[in-house]
């Protein structure tokens, strides 16, 4: 499967992780998929981005129709339901985006990597990463994989009984060691709160927020 890391989408990732935002005109921009398993929309200040294969006119009358603020119709549920009904996808929820810069030199942390495809945080991320690769520690696992327009992304999972004690931000910022780019990202619910102030505490700034559509 190509990367996507040369697509349209994927040098509009690189400007953001770059701090160059599309232009907040209240605009969309619609461009192809980097990958045939890969579409959704961001949403970043006041401009979104909808990487989908779909007529073009169709996604502009769709937005119109939107009984929403023009500045948030893309995110929109009814926007939203719409897309999945035309292309028979799902979508799990609307996640907060960020990134972070990588960081020199091995993780402070001492990790063994592991090869487990059934735990769950491992089983998620073949679905929607390629070139999966995972570290545990004592009471948590960091997942690294390329996911959407080739991106480097992370994600961890602790016990709960690990839970208060600070693993979670020590997995994120290994995380920050061990990706080979120049930049790392990860996604949030914004609900969970726990894990949004980890990824804040290891250095992750938020970008947009993010809707995945999941072909079945």
């Amino acid at each position: 499967m190509a990367s996507g890391t040369d697509s349209a989408l994927g040098e509009i990732l690189a400007g953001v992780a770059r701090g160059q935002f599309p232009p907040a005109d209240g605009g969309t921009t619609v461009v192809a998929q980097p990958t045939p398993r890969d579409a959704g929309v961001l949403a970043f200040t006041a401009h979104s981005v909808i990487f989908l294969d779909e007529d073009e006119e169709w996604i502009r009358d769709a937005l119109a129709r939107t009984d929403a603020d023009p500045l948030g119709a893309s995110m929109n549920p009814g926007f939203l339901a719409a897309l999945m009904a035309r292309t028979g996808r799902s979508m799990n929820c609307v996640d907060l985006l960020t990134c972070a810069p990588a960081l020199p030199g091995r993780p402070p942390l001492a990790l063994r990597e592991i090869e487990d495809p059934d735990h769950p945080r491992v089983a998620r991320a073949l679905k929607f990463r390629d070139e999966v690769r995972v570290w545990a520690v004592d009471g948590g696992v960091l997942v690294l994989g390329r996911g959407v327009a080739g991106r480097w992304e992370v994600a961890v999972e602790l016990d709960e009984a690990a839970r208060g004690q600070g693993l979670g931000v020590q997995l994120a910022l290994a995380g920050r060691h061990l990706v080979p780019d120049a930049v790392v990202w990860a996604q949030q619910s914004p609900g969970n709160a726990r894990s949004v102030r980890t990824f804040q505490a290891a250095g992750f700034r938020p970008v947009g927020s993010e809707a995945l559509l999941v072909a079945h």
